[in-house]
């Protein structure tokens, strides 16, 4: 498992940065204002959980998944409410159906 670097999007412009997606799952530190994107290019789907550390609105709690389309998906998910997702160290826990071919980032705005 890694902990992610979030990038910071504003008015300079900026390139993002994409990390190969860890087996074990990843992490990744969360201000409520962050998302992640998500690029597939393996000729399978694969789907990322976003573990819900607590109750929603609703009373449920209840991971997030997302299926990320084969060959030229991607997908951004976000932003993360912090009293929902954060763990006890302000991190977001994801984890993936497999992780050949597939790339992260994470940003906040």
């Amino acid at each position: 498992m890694a902990t992610l670097t979030v990038q910071d999007v504003d008015l300079d412009g900026q390139g993002a940065t994409y990390a190969a997606c860890a087996g074990g799952g990843d992490a990744f530190p969360n201000d409520g204002k962050t998302f992640i994107h998500l690029k597939n290019t393996n000729a399978a789907t694969r789907t990322v959980t976003v573990n819900s550390q607590r109750t929603c609105d609703q009373g449920f709690d209840h991971d997030v998944a997302v299926v990320i389309p084969a060959t030229t998906g991607d997908v951004m998910i976000g932003p993360f409410p912090t009293a929902r997702f954060n763990d006890a160290t302000n991190l977001v826990q994801l984890t993936y159906s497999a992780v050949t071919n597939l790339t992260i980032g994470v940003f906040s705005v």
